[in-house]
C-alpha cells in the first residue's frame, strides 16, 4: 500500500489547520467523506473560467446563452459515459442531490394506478432515510430483510416478490450502505426484480465516488447519486432513468422550462429531460460535477477504489488489535466501499467522535447516520429502548463512530487515529 495518497494534490483543503479545545492548531484529519467531500481544485478553477460566461439556457439567442446552454447539454453525455447509461433508453435528470432524485421519482412512480393495492415499493433494512420516507405517504412500502451480519437477504427479497404476486412495481435498494460499507450484489438484486416484472432503484450516493459503476452491465432501471459526494460540493444532484417512464404523467414541479404548449385549458409537457427540470438550473453546479467526473475518470475509478481497498484493509487490521473497540462489519461475505463503523467498549458514540475533534483535530461521524432502522437491528436495540427514546427524542440515541475514506486521506492520518484511539481508551 502507497503511504502517501497520489491523489491527494488535486482536493481542496487537505493542509488546513484547525482549532483544538486547548487553542492548538493542528492540520485536520477528515474521515467524514461519506457526509460530503471538500472539492477538487480544478472543479474550483472551472467554475472561476466558466462565470464570465455564465448566462440563462435553452431560450437565450445571446453568444453567453448559447455557450451555457451547450456546455449544460453537454454534460449529460459526461454522466452517461461515467455510468455507462444508454443514451437510447435513458435520460438524465438534474436535481439538487440524491435526496430529491427519490422524492422526484416517488412522485412520478404508479401515477395512473391505485396505489395502495396495485403499487407496491420494497425499500431494504438498511436504507438511507431518504430511500424510506418518500415512499411512506405514496404506496404500499415493506422491507427487504438484513440477516444477523448485516448483508441484505436475496432469499427474503425474492419471497417478497413471489408474495405481492406482481405489484411491486419498484425496488429501491443502496449500492452502498452508508453505515456498513457493504456492497450490495446488485446484478443479482435486478436480476430477481425483472424476474417478477419490477424495476429497480439504485440509490449510487456512496458507491459511485468509490467504485467504477456499469449500468447497462447491472440491468439498472434508475440511478441516482450527489455530486457534493464526489468533490463537486456545489447543490447539484442527478437522476437517470428510462425516457419512457418520464415522457409518461405530469412532472412534480411544475413551470417554466418544462412545457412547449401553454393555454387557460390545456398543457402540453416538453418531453424529458427538459419536462422534469422547471425552473432555472444550477448551471454552476452542473459544470462543476461535469468538471469532478472528468478528472476522477482521468486519475482512473479502478485506481481510487484499489487504493481505497487497501487503506480500509490496513485500517480495519490495526483496528481489530484494540481489544476495546467493536468493529461492525468485520465479514468478508461482502465487498465493502472505505467506511468502518466501530463503538469503544464503555464510551458512547457522541463521547469518542467529540474527544477526536476537539482533542486531536479527526472528524468522523457518530450517530445513526440518516439510518436509524439499520443501526437498530445492527445493535440489537429493543422495543422498549426504542420507546423510551420516542418518548424522549432528544436523549442520545443508540448509535456508531464512522469513519469513511476518500482517496486524499492516507496511512498517516490513520496512524494518528490509532495512536488517538489508544490513548482515549487508556483514560478509561
Amino acid at each position: 500500500m502507497l503511504e502517501k495518497s497520489p491523489f491527494r494534490q488535486y482536493v481542496i483543503g487537505t493542509e488546513t489547520q484547525v482549532p483544538l479545545a486547548s487553542n492548538k492548531l493542528v492540520k485536520y484529519i477528515n474521515f467524514d467523506n461519506a457526509a460530503t467531500t471538500p472539492p477538487l481544485k480544478s472543479v474550483l478553477a472551472a467554475i472561476t473560467e466558466f462565470a464570465p460566461w455564465y448566462s440563462s439556457i435553452h431560450r437565450g439567442k445571446g453568444y453567453k446563452s448559447l455557450l451555457t446552454t451547450q456546455l449544460y447539454e453537454d454534460s449529460r453525455s459526461i454522466i452517461t459515459d461515467f455510468v455507462n447509461a444508454d443514451i437510447d433508453y435513458n435520460t438524465v435528470i438534474y436535481v439538487k442531490n440524491t435526496t430529491e432524485a427519490i422524492n422526484k421519482l416517488s412522485y412520478r412512480l404508479c401515477q395512473r394506478e391505485n396505489k395502495e393495492e396495485d403499487c407496491v415499493v420494497l425499500s431494504t433494512d438498511m436504507e438511507h432515510h431518504s430511500n424510506d420516507l418518500p415512499w411512506r405517504d405514496k404506496f404500499k412500502v415493506d422491507y427487504i430483510e438484513i440477516n444477523q451480519k448485516g448483508l441484505l437477504s436475496l432469499e427474503n427479497l425474492e419471497s417478497k416478490l413471489i408474495e405481492y404476486q406482481g405489484k411491486v412495481r419498484l425496488v429501491t435498494v443502496t449500492g452502498a450502505s452508508n453505515v456498513t460499507g457493504y456492497i450490495n450484489p446488485i446484478s443479482k438484486i435486478a436480476g430477481l426484480c425483472h424476474q417478477y416484472k419490477a424495476k429497480i432503484l439504485l440509490d449510487g450516493a456512496q458507491l459511485l465516488p468509490h467504485q467504477p459503476f456499469n449500468m447497462q452491465n447491472e440491468n439498472i432501471d434508475f440511478l441516482v447519486f450527489s455530486a457534493h459526494k464526489m468533490y463537486a460540493p456545489f447543490g447539484m444532484g442527478v437522476l437517470i432513468g428510462l425516457k419512457d417512464f418520464f415522457e409518461q404523467g405530469a412532472p412534480e414541479y411544475q413551470g417554466g422550462g418544462t412545457v412547449q404548449i401553454v393555454t387557460h385549458k390545456s398543457v402540453y409537457w416538453d418531453n424529458p429531460p427538459q419536462k422534469e427540470e422547471a425552473g432555472t438550473p444550477n448551471i454552476m453546479g452542473v459544470i462543476a460535477l461535469a468538471e469532478s467526473i472528468k478528472k476522477i475518470s482521468e486519475v482512473g475509478m479502478k485506481n481510487i477504489a484499489e487504493y481505497e481497498a487497501d487503506l480500509t484493509t490496513y485500517t480495519m487490521k490495526k483496528l481489530r488489535q484494540i481489544p476495546q473497540i467493536t468493529l461492525y462489519n468485520d465479514h468478508n461475505e461482502s465487498e465493502k466501499v472505505s467506511i468502518i463503523p466501530f463503538n469503544i467498549q464503555g464510551m458512547s458514540h457522541e463521547e469518542v467522535a467529540d474527544i477526536l475533534a476537539q482533542k486531536y483535530g479527526i472528524a468522523v461521524r457518530n450517530g445513526c447516520f440518516c439510518a436509524q432502522p439499520y443501526i437498530q437491528k445492527l445493535l440489537k436495540v429493543s422495543d422498549r429502548e426504542i420507546n423510551r427514546h420516542i418518548r424522549n427524542p432528544k436523549s442520545l440515541h443508540p448509535g456508531l463512530v464512522r469513519i469513511s475514506f476518500a482517496m486524499y486521506n492516507q496511512q498517516e492520518e490513520v496512524d494518528y487515529l490509532i495512536t488517538a484511539l489508544e490513548e482515549i481508551i487508556g483514560t478509561l
